[in-house]
């Protein structure tokens, strides 16, 4: 879950809510400081915007131009919570206008404005503008844990679900993909098999590795 690779440029999730948005100013920072032309993409949910990481992250990063894009994957539920009681505001790229920076709702499950949003996001960044918060309004299919149904009378509805199901981004943009005869029912068969090939061969590779040592135990945890 909490994976992280430095050379890819991933600087890794901690368990911590909002604990990843001072680190990506900080790492904004680093990138001002040497005059590079990258750009940090900084994820969180819904439920982090509460916290006081989130404001602070996004005043200093506003302050000081940073490059930061802020992507609030905003699935409305947090945990269990459900958006409307816990922000007396019904957008959440309403809270940029607090730090001068652009505040952008848009459709989460809709891969292409994703990316296009995203973009000019990116290009403002790298140009000196500055952060940006994007609210990517999205739906979590399943429970927020192995032990959370997720449905029924814990706190949504299996109707609403459904709904939601209708709009996945994969059907979605498979559906796309189709309507511009970019992709065939051949290829698509194609594409599962070697997806469906690869994860067997991960899960194969895994059951037939050895357990790791004892000594490995504490590697990468104290330095």
């Amino acid at each position: 879950m909490h994976i992280a690779d430095f050379e890819g440029g991933n600087l890794g999730a901690n368990g911590i809510v909002g604990g990843g948005l001072p680190i990506a100013v900080g790492a904004g920072i680093s990138i001002q400081n040497r005059g590079t032309d990258q750009v940090v993409t900084c994820f969180f949910g819904d439920g982090g915007t509460n916290q006081g990481t989130f404001h602070e992250s996004l005043n200093l990063a506003a302050l000081w131009k940073l490059p930061v894009i802020f992507v609030c994957e905003n699935n409305q539920y947090a945990l269990s919570t459900p958006l409307r009681e816990a922000i007396s505001i019904s957008r959440i790229s309403d809270r940029a206008t607090a730090y001068g920076i652009p505040g952008i709702s848009i459709d989460g499950n809709d891969i292409i404005e994703v990316y296009l949003k995203t973009t000019e996001a990116v290009q403002r960044a790298r140009g000196g503008e500055g952060p940006a918060l994007l609210d990517c309004v999205t739906y979590r299919f399943f429970g927020h844990f192995t032990g959370d149904p997720g449905r029924g009378i814990t706190y949504r509805t299996k109707e609403e679900m459904e709904q939601w199901l209708q709009r996945c981004p994969i059907k979605r943009f498979k559906e796309h993909l189709f309507q511009k005869r970019w992709l065939t029912e051949d290829l698509e068969k194609k594409i599962a098999l070697t997806v469906r090939t690869s994860i067997e061969e991960a899960v194969r590779f895994a059951q037939e590795s050895p357990l790791p040592s004892p000594e490995e135990a504490a590697q990468d945890l104290f330095y």
